[in-house]
């Protein structure tokens, strides 16, 4: 696949990505993770959406991403909301912060774009003793005959070299990439939900996708643009879809 830049994304992603959603947090703050005074660091934030949870739950954000755009976007989607958070261009294995600045540090559907060893050595550079590590995603879900399934098969007609269909939501490789940074507490858990999308905010929120718009060309995303508004009047008339889609997250602990 062509080279992946969400930055070319920036105002699909920020006006028609659904963000996490509050159970995600709410469930965390169970855990003791993300809470009011705890400071936490967002790696490959993208437009804020997970940041901007902790932000508003009391904790001090720091969020970290490569592309400036999509920060930018963050910082418009907070004010709307009146989130507080941070955001330093960097990448996740290198993110240029202190050591030990953190009490928890967050990935939020993008581990699989990072180099795992070298991010696990960040993160725990990053956390105090004690701290938590949380890698969270929150994936549509494929099946059968649905509207989910219809729209990879059209993205992998437009771009075969896509690699990220038929995906379950569920990440048991990020556990062993824990295990072997030392990281202990282990734990998971994961919800399904339906997440209502209206025909047009489906469009651009597969636009923003790292196989539509990131990768190809404009000429091109127009073309499937086009295609995939087409298959939904034909084949999926209701509005809004109901999307099925998966949370899953781990959660470890850098040891005391």
């Amino acid at each position: 696949m062509n080279s992946v830049d969400f930055g070319r994304t920036a105002d699909d992603y920020s006006r028609h990505r659904a963000g996490f959603p509050d159970e995600l947090t709410d469930r965390l703050a169970r855990l003791g993770i993300g809470g009011p005074g705890q400071d936490v660091v967002d790696l490959g934030t993208g437009t804020g959406s997970l940041a901007r949870l902790f932000a508003l739950r009391g904790a001090a954000v720091t969020g970290v991403d490569p592309a400036a755009a999509l920060l930018d976007k963050a910082r418009l989607l907070d004010a709307r909301v009146g989130a507080e958070v941070g955001y330093v261009v960097g990448a996740a294995e290198r993110t240029g912060l202190p050591d030990g600045c953190a009490d928890v540090v967050s990935a939020g559907q993008c581990w699989h774009w990072f180099r795992a060893a070298e991010a696990t050595a960040e993160v725990r550079r990053l956390l105090r003793p004690g701290g938590s590590v949380v890698i969270v995603h929150f994936d549509w879900l494929p099946v059968s005959g649905n509207v989910v399934a219809a729209t990879e098969a059209l993205i992998l007609r437009h771009n075969p070299a896509w690699t990220l269909a038929g995906g379950t939501g569920l990440y048991p490789r990020w556990l062993t990439d824990l295990r072997l940074a030392g990281f202990t507490g282990i734990e998971t858990f994961s919800f399904d939900l339906d997440v209502a999308y209206s025909h047009l905010d489906w469009v651009g929120r597969i636009r923003a996708s790292a196989g539509v718009a990131a990768t190809l060309d404009p000429a091109a995303v127009g073309v499937f643009s086009a295609e995939l508004t087409a298959l939904l009047a034909d084949r999926f008339p209701g509005d809004p879809l109901l999307v099925p889609h998966r949370v899953w997250a781990v959660t470890a602990r850098r040891p005391a």
